[in-house]
């Protein structure tokens, strides 16, 4: 089978072009659970200067037909204020995309799509979704939009103006496909699309992401870009294990010194319980010395 290109290379190189909005338009339509048409791809962070911001963070921001704005961000290395980070980014294109005169009903609603290649957070599920509702400290009832709000805006609730949030934590996934956003998943993890696969947008990504049919100077950037991330991986790794290394290093005289005063107050302890006829199985029981050490007191 051939073999398809990552995700994240494809949305820095080919997925920006219009003819192939569709597969992006799959993804997200699988994800948001209705039809997402792209009439437009934004500016946004994604091509970043620096060559470990090339591999390990890519972005693309996109305008659907209702106006609104979807951040599709893949983030390969773990960064611990990540969620501050998914905070700030939606803060940004609010007030980014609100110009100088217009009222607040004029806010565009904001998805965020995070797809993380770490552990991100504490959770054992794959698909996380998060947004803002507000309910009742006393009567715990969800405060609703009234008449003339639905009058006024296209939305249904509350929560369809703030930002709905999305972590697909790629690598907690099993492999086992069981509905149409599993298969999307399997490819992003796998970079491999099943022939059985039936998710909309992943037949025209298996015709159109493999890398045998990238241009000569396509097929060079991206496994230039398969390469840095192997070399940026190895470092990382590597700074990694000499931290471990210099951190036993330094803490091992402390743990030899914690180890023989734990030795020394269980032979006291035995003692002790010899002293006072405790059955020897009592004694190993405790103190976890050997039969040997403590008949030879």
């Amino acid at each position: 089978m051939s073999k398809h290109i990552r995700f994240d290379w494809a949305m820095k190189r080919l997925l920006r072009n219009k003819a192939n909005y569709v597969i992006l338009e799959g993804f997200l339509s699988v994800l948001l659970k209705e039809d997402i048409h792209i009439t437009e791809i934004l500016e946004s962070e994604g091509n970043k200067d620096s060559e470990h911001d090339k591999y390990n963070r890519i972005d693309i921001l996109v305008k659907n037909s209702k106006e609104e704005l979807v951040l599709i961000e893949v983030q390969n290395e773990n960064e611990n204020d990540y969620f501050h980070r998914m905070n700030y980014g939606q803060a940004k294109l609010t007030t980014e995309y609100l110009y100088e005169g217009d009222d607040y009903g004029k806010i565009k609603k904001i998805y965020s799509v995070n797809i993380v290649y770490f552990n991100l957070g504490q959770g054992d599920d794959y698909v996380y979704m998060g947004q803002t509702e507000f309910h009742g400290l006393h009567t715990h009832s969800l405060l609703q939009l009234n008449n003339a709000q639905k009058k006024i805006y296209p939305v249904n609730q509350v929560s369809d103006i703030f930002c709905t949030y999305y972590i697909l934590k790629v690598n907690n996934f099993n492999d086992y496909a069981k509905d149409s956003l599993d298969e999307w998943i399997y490819f992003l993890k796998n970079s491999e699309i099943k022939n059985e696969f039936r998710a909309k947008g992943l037949a025209e990504a298996r015709e159109r992401l493999l890398r045998d049919q990238l241009s000569p100077s396509d097929k060079e950037s991206y496994d230039q870009f398969i390469k840095n991330r192997r070399v940026n991986e190895n470092v990382f790794e590597t700074a990694i294990l000499e931290g471990e290394m210099k951190a036993e290093k330094k803490y091992l005289p402390l743990i030899e010194e914690a180890k023989h005063r734990e030795r020394e107050a269980m032979l006291k302890l035995a003692a002790r319980m010899k002293k006072y006829g405790e059955p020897i199985s009592d004694i190993i029981r405790e103190t976890g010395l050997s039969e040997e050490e403590i008949r030879d007191m």
